[in-house]
């Protein structure tokens, strides 16, 4: 049975409502989004600065062809091409904080801007129990970022929670963001390969200056990341100050190449 008249035919039934405005879901709807939340997500568009991945907003998304996804490598084994000693080699251009001050990690992409409907989506995601939510945000940070993303991932590793504040919630949204965004990629999860090793303040009642002083040395990385190219995955990224800190315990356990990956980018805030 097509899955148009399948889903037709449930919501008589079972009337389906958005997550985000409680209207039906309707035309355009990414369960449990409707048409018009998903619509309304400002997405980014291809980074301007390599390492940060700053970009302008646009309303187009990236290429979704098959033939965009095909280049992911995954479990085959890294490409060698491009990568120098700690990391990809010479970038094509980085932006003037980057120049002057490069993030721990080699590269960080994000979907979409961090407001209006998306940021009511990752809040009733996080704080309301939704879970739902991670199949079609995972999908948004595919379908906008596979294209600009490095061949030759072999990990999706999520940003661990403090172990009270996931039994807190019940679950931590980035290891759900990165089960999804690990299959549409085709590349495992390692959920051991980071590990948080100290309860920190919640980055978002510091001001920037302390986020990084906050975190430092939250993290540490198994040595099974030796050599490898792994892709770091949260929710949002603000300052860059906890993916940093990630960055830097899975250097410091011998990964190659260290990239990041957002749902949702703060764009005010300096990375």
């Amino acid at each position: 049975m097509p899955l148009g008249f399948t889903l037709a035919a449930l919501d008589l039934v079972f009337p389906a409502f958005c997550s985000i405005c409680e209207g039906t879901l309707g035309a355009g709807r990414r369960d449990p989004l409707c048409g018009r939340c998903w619509g309304a997500i400002t997405r980014l568009g291809p980074p301007g600065c390599y390492a940060c991945g700053l970009s302008s907003p646009t309303r187009a998304p990236f290429d979704r062809s098959p033939a965009a996804e095909h280049r992911w490598v995954g479990a085959a084994g890294p490409s060698e091409a491009g990568f120098s000693e700690r990391g990809p080699a010479a970038p094509t251009h980085l932006c003037g904080a980057c120049t002057v001050n490069r993030p721990e990690y080699d590269y960080a992409r994000s979907a979409a801007v961090y407001e209006g409907a998306l940021r009511e989506a990752l809040h009733a995601f996080k704080f309301s129990g939704k879970r739902g939510l991670a199949r079609p945000l995972g999908d948004l940070v595919v379908e906008q970022c596979v294209a600009s993303l490095l061949e030759g991932i072999g990990a999706v590793i999520a940003v661990p929670l403090a172990r009270e504040r996931e039994r807190e919630r019940g679950f931590n949204q980035a290891a759900l963001l990165a089960q999804r965004i690990a299959k549409r990629l085709g590349v495992p999860t390692r959920p051991r390969w980071l590990a948080r090793v100290r309860a920190t303040r919640p980055q978002s009642d510091l001001p920037a200056a302390e986020r990084r002083v906050n975190v430092r040395g939250a993290f540490r990385a198994s040595r099974a990341v030796a050599g490898r190219h792994v892709l770091v995955v949260d929710d949002v990224l603000t300052t860059g100050a906890t993916l940093g800190e990630c960055a830097r315990a899975l250097r410091d356990g011998g990964a190659r190449c260290v990239g990041v990956l957002t749902v949702a980018r703060v764009l005010h805030a300096a990375v």
